[in-house]
């Protein structure tokens, strides 16, 4: 991913230096446990490690590599030339190169969800502290687009914060499901290397030895992985949706923060662009194009083949590391947002009222009219207030049916808008928990 859209952190796990350096634990560790069950000799594994503090030459094992065409027996050459040869004469015994590269990416993806995870944590924050800051700041609620009926700014915080608390609990469910590793020769048979090893390695670097696979670590838990990636992906896409709604000059009822120095436009001077959400809009469909890749990587031929490499050596550092920075932005975004209760009021006025007909047409199929008369009847009135912009209890008092099934105060009662928000309380105790913790 182009650095404009990268963060340190993330990108640091997915550098050559830290997939070599992963690539020599994993070789050092299984010298280790091959040393334990004496298939080699333990001097020549504590000579291993004497690459523990060296710096790997990524220039190097790309001059080797050029010759090879082997990435991996590359880097063993070049482990070589720092360890000595007699030192590295049983690195990688009866190992095979997936054993390596699908444990090291493995061990990747769970750095990598760790970071995703705590940027959810810190999403999750911003959203609950909006949400009870706007608990009451009363909006109107749209369906397709049309006011329907009221709710508030907090509820819609709360939605959110909902929606991205399953999209962590997605995220560690897929980190749980990709730590395992792999340290089980050619075909998977371990005909040349004791599963034992695989167990030492998998224990010291964090993760669960797989419990059977082939030359490779089955593809559909790396399919479910990117899958829960592209879901947090849509979910960011559904806020950042929903703030660029907000931000149209029409409904402005909250836009991004808009800093000193900062200009919308090279040609209009007046523009406030909600130009951080539609990034993310953008964003998240570049995540979301890894899912359908990850997915047909799961059809490999009998025990191996690498068509699913050169798809991960792409999908993988590109949707992690882009993911990451979408949701550090919409943590930004969320917690900067400004929100306009007074616009937001504005907006539900603009109607005469007309969110609250649900109200009437049940108050007039409790007082005893047929719901098909009652819907008539309020629909009527409704439509003067669409048409001719009059005012929609106005109207219900001077429609003789309304008030003779009703009275002039039952329909004056029907636009209490605190009728609206008294469950309020019971939501937010559902999405937070009794106390809010």
């Amino acid at each position: 991913m182009i650095p404009r859209y990268s963060r340190p952190e993330m990108v640091a796990v997915w550098s050559p230096e830290t997939r070599f350096r992963i690539w020599f634990e994993i070789e050092a560790h299984a010298g280790d446990a091959m040393a334990e069950l004496g298939v080699i000799p333990k001097e020549n594994a504590a000579a291993v490690w004497k690459a523990r503090d060296a710096t790997f030459d990524v220039d190097r094992i790309a001059e080797i590599e050029a010759v090879t065409k082997h990435d991996v027996i590359a880097f063993l050459t070049h482990l070589g030339e720092i360890v000595g040869e007699d030192a590295a004469r049983f690195v990688h015994q009866g190992m095979t190169s997936s054993d390596v590269l699908d444990t090291c990416l493995n061990v990747q993806l769970t750095r990598a969800a760790d970071i995703l995870i705590a940027d959810m944590d810190a999403l999750l924050a911003a959203l609950k502290r909006r949400a009870f800051e706007h608990k009451e700041t009363v909006r109107i609620g749209r369906s397709h687009g049309i006011h329907a009926e009221p709710t508030t700014m907090g509820l819609t915080f709360a939605r959110f914060y909902a929606e991205m608390d399953r999209g962590r609990r997605r995220l560690v469910a897929a980190r749980e499901e990709i730590a395992t590793g792999a340290i089980s020769g050619a075909v998977g048979t371990f005909a040349n290397v004791d599963p034992r090893v695989e167990e030492h390695v998998c224990a010291r670097m964090g993760l669960a030895p797989e419990p059977i696979s082939t030359q490779v670590i089955p593809r559909d838990r790396h399919a479910a992985f990117f899958a829960a990636l592209g879901v947090v992906a849509s979910s960011v896409e559904n806020l950042a949706t929903e703030v660029r709604h907000m931000q149209r000059t029409e409904v402005l009822e909250g836009e991004e923060f808009f800093s000193a120095g900062q200009k919308g436009s090279s040609a209009m001077p007046h523009k406030r662009n909600p130009v951080l959400s539609e990034n993310l809009t953008g964003l998240a469909r570049l995540v979301r194009s890894a899912v359908i890749p990850a997915m047909e990587n799961v059809a490999l031929w009998h025990e191996r083949d690498i068509s699913h490499s050169s798809v991960e050596r792409v999908t993988a550092p590109d949707a992690t590391v882009t993911l990451d920075f979408a949701l550090a932005r919409l943590t930004q975004v969320v917690d900067k947002l400004v929100i306009y209760p007074e616009r937001m009021q504005a907006n539900m006025d603009r109607l005469g009222g007309l969110a609250m007909s649900q109200r009437v047409l049940l108050a007039l199929t409790q007082a005893g009219v047929t719901r098909d008369a009652a819907y008539r009847m309020v629909q009527r009135n409704a439509m003067k207030v669409w048409e001719e912009g009059r005012d929609f209890q106005t109207e219900l008092l001077a429609d003789d049916d309304v008030v003779a099934a009703l009275g002039k105060e039952a329909i004056a009662a029907q636009f209490d808008l605190g009728y609206h928000l008294k469950h309020v309380d019971t939501i937010f105790a559902r999405v937070f928990g009794e106390t809010g913790d």
